[in-house]
């Protein structure tokens, strides 16, 4: 038997940033440089939206060295400084397919399956396998950095962009993206994790004003970024455009410099979203290096403060120091060749395993799946023939194909009914044309529902149940930029999906016949009104490209499913932590015009919740979930024996061993869950929260493997606002190791003698309001 270890660490990257010869060549070019060229460095090259003639770059059109990427920086040729080029997004590179008019060559790349799906295969190996890919296609590209991982919070089911993001719990979040960091700098590029911090909505984005109690950001809203940073040190970070507390992330100097660079170690540059903040110089001030796209009205305002004296040279110094170190090992300035012919059938194989690894098998009555092979299959729902591979925005991607579940099932050799694959591509085809016409900006800003399901007549259902072995509707939903989702038909079915479903049960269910819901979602929904109706639910997420491929790969049993929720589904809406604060409160009154004509409503949102977010809150004041964290069946079974801890009293780490085995009849993997439940007394807590986990390797029918989980002090340390420090409480602690947040199967406890402090911190980031923070009854 061979023993795995998972151990959270500080370990740096050997791609790292920040080596000693950089420092020291950034800051001989910077005292070469003269005013107005730092002045320059410090904001990109600029910016215009498709159709426009003004100079510069645009989101997805930088007419430099890579169209289509999200931005450049200046270049100083007398300096030997080239243009960094950086490119969009969290589910692949971002770059136009046609340049200059030339269809007879395409740039292609490939669209990997979002990050809520990657979140959900609790495989760090993968991802970073992954990584590896996604970075040697920025690399063949000829781009230096790569604006992800996005690495927010999933607060609220009902979050636009949830879809970019990987989890509602930190550890899984940081480790996931620790990863992705890790395996796309081993290709020479950086990457920019984002978006930092808060960015939780999309209501009102760029002026939102979030007051959140500084123990939830500690816990919640920043720790994520603190794993990646240690773990991983990725080159950059990204501001995000909210204000937290009152000030503009982007201007916030405790956040960018005490919290990220005094407290974290961070040694890289950061720097704004798109547009974000709206003080250049304070920008700067706070420790933001890098203000992107950059503008005009910012060159001006930047050397006017230096001029006057509130900007101080050694300030912006620090901020070009920081730069050019980042620049310095980049591809650009080592002139590396780049092909633009990445490997994208290598990419596309590993974007495939990576969509079948991460999805989620909610539920499976009575063994309605695997698909029996050679059956006859009645595939409703438009999703099923036009799959939705991810979401919109920047998180879109220019790919070549999309294999729909309708092409998967074939190539996985089930038949299709033929007169259902007719009807669904001449309504879609009809539907498509009546789409209205819109630009690039108007689609960006509000982009276009998807085709409502037709209208499906109940005797037509009931032949297809007469002549088909089983049903398979796919639900599909699609999310992005600038807009959070609906509740009605779209966190909840809409009254059409729930007649088809309905109707289809009715059919089948009659014959006998199995029903399968495939989820073709970018984020949480509402099953519990309706799973009654489904044999079998896959909860698919959007999977890239080869969706559809992979989806067959587990209706068929190809792959065993082992995905497990990265984030909890609630039975409503109602059930969710903070629902009615979401996403907080407009004054329209104040709204002002901003850029492209955009109306900007000045908003703002209570954290109330505080540290009770997804199973934080559902396990402590006992709301059952319909799913819980954590959750997700398998084609076969598996057992959890032997906890063993290295001690019964903790001194520095405790090291968490179990044995798995897989006592069913399928090879399957399994991923093994510690949740750590502290004392009770003293400061409110959680009933348990995450604080390890790890997947075996594929296991055999009867094959066994030990599993070792580590716990230091950091594990045990929850925040303390009145000590600003991370103190442990003595006490008696319990371990829960289980497949799930509710389902803990073996347990056992240490001691902690005496309180010990983790970390002492700066009280920073204070509430400028009071909140009325949400606390359970037991003082847990």
């Amino acid at each position: 038997m061979k023993k795995y270890i998972v151990i959270f660490c500080s370990l740096f990257s050997t791609m790292g940033y920040a080596q000693t010869d950089h420092i020291e060549k950034a800051k001989a070019l910077a005292s070469r440089m003269t005013l107005e060229e730092k002045v320059n460095l410090v904001r990109g090259q600029g910016f215009k939206m498709p159709g426009q003639q003004s100079a510069g770059a645009n989101i997805g059109v930088t007419k430099d060295k890579v169209p289509g990427a999200a931005g450049i920086t200046y270049a100083i040729p007398r300096l030997g400084i080239p243009t960094l080029v950086l490119a969009d997004g969290p589910a692949g590179v971002r770059i136009d397919p046609v340049r200059n008019g030339d269809a007879s060559k395409t740039y292609y790349a490939t669209a990997f399956p979002i990050g809520s799906l990657l979140a959900s295969t609790w495989d760090t190996e993968l991802i970073e396998k992954l990584g590896a890919a996604f970075g040697s296609e920025a690399r063949d590209y000829g781009i230096d950095i790569l604006l992800a991982p996005a690495m927010n919070l999933q607060r609220n089911p009902l979050g636009g962009r949830n879809f970019e993001y990987y989890s509602e719990d930190p550890l899984v979040s940081g480790r996931i993206a620790a990863a992705m960091v890790n395996g796309i700098q081993s290709r020479g590029v950086g990457t920019s994790i984002k978006h930092f911090a808060a960015n939780n909505q999309e209501f009102n984005r760029m002026t939102v004003n979030e007051h959140i109690s500084e123990r939830a950001l500690r816990e919640l809203y920043l720790k994520g970024f603190e794993i990646a940073v240690k773990t991983a040190r990725p080159w950059t970070v990204m501001s995000s455009y909210n204000k937290i507390n009152g000030t503009y992330a982007s201007e916030s100097y405790d956040l960018l410099t005490t919290v990220l660079r005094k407290e974290w170690g961070f040694e890289g540059l950061v720097m704004t979203d798109w547009f974000g903040g709206q003080d250049a110089a304070a920008q700067m001030k706070a420790g933001n290096d890098l203000l992107m796209p950059g503008t005009p009205d910012q060159t001006q305002a930047l050397l006017a403060a230096v001029k006057n004296g509130s900007l101080p040279m050694k300030v912006l110094d620090e901020n070009v120091v920081r730069i050019l170190q980042v620049l310095l090992q980049a591809p650009s300035f080592k002139k590396l060749p780049y092909s633009d012919a990445p490997d994208l059938k290598a990419h596309a194989a590993i974007s495939r395993a990576a969509a079948a690894d991460g999805m989620v098998l909610l539920k499976n009555e009575q063994a309605a799946l695997p698909l029996t092979s050679g059956n006859t299959v009645a595939l409703f729902g438009n999703a099923a023939y036009s799959l939705i591979a991810g979401g919109t925005g920047s998180g879109d991607v220019n790919k070549a194909y999309t294999v729909s579940l309708h092409e998967g099932l074939q190539r996985a050799r089930y038949k299709t009914d033929q007169a259902l694959q007719d009807l669904y591509s001449a309504y879609i085809k009809t539907e498509s044309a009546k789409r209205p016409k819109k630009s690039f900006i108007e689609e960006f800003i509000n982009p276009t529902p998807p085709i409502p399901e037709p209208e499906m007549d109940a005797a037509l259902i009931a032949a297809k149940a007469a002549t088909c072995d089983i049903a398979v509707l796919t639900i599909g939903r699609q999310a992005g930029e600038n807009n959070d989702r609906h509740i009605e038909g779209d966190f909840d079915l809409s009254p059409g999906e729930r007649l088809l479903l309905k109707n289809i049960a009715a059919a089948f269910h009659a014959r006998n016949k199995k029903v399968v819901v495939v989820l073709n979602t970018g984020g949480v929904m509402e099953t519990a009104s309706w799973s009654a109706d489904a044999d079998a639910l896959l909860l698919a997420w959007q999977p890239g490209q080869e969706g559809g491929n992979a989806i067959a790969d587990i209706l068929s049993g190809a792959v065993n499913p082992s995905g497990k929720l990265a984030v909890s589904f609630p039975v409503r809406y109602a059930d969710v932590p903070g629902a009615n604060g979401f996403p907080g409160r407009a004054f329209p009154e104040q709204s002002r015009t901003g850029l492209f004509g955009m109306k900007l409503i000045p908003a703002e949102a209570d954290y109330e919740e505080d540290i009770y977010v997804g199973y934080r809150y559902y396990q402590t004041f006992g709301i059952k979930p319909a799913y819980a964290f954590g959750f997700g069946l398998s084609y076969t079974s598996f057992s959890f024996t032997r906890l063993e801890l290295s001690s019964e009293t903790f001194d520095k780490e405790i090291t968490v061993s179990v044995t798995v085995t897989n006592t069913g009849k399928a090879a399957g993997r399994e991923v093994v869950q510690l949740y750590l439940a502290a004392p009770a007394g003293g400061m409110n807590k959680p009933r348990s929260e995450l604080k390890a986990f790890a997947k075996t390797r594929l296991l055999q029918p009867g094959e066994t493997q030990i599993l070792q989980l580590v716990l230091d002090a950091g594990s045990l340390a929850s925040f303390d606002e009145k000590r600003s420090a991370w103190v442990a409480a003595a006490g008696t602690y319990e371990v829960k190791l289980g497949n799930a947040s509710d389902a803990a199967t073996l347990s056992r406890q240490f001691r902690l003698p005496a309180a010990l402090v983790a970390a002492q911190c700066t009280p920073v980031l204070t509430p400028s309001k009071p909140l009325n923070l949400l606390k359970p009854a037991n003082n847990r």
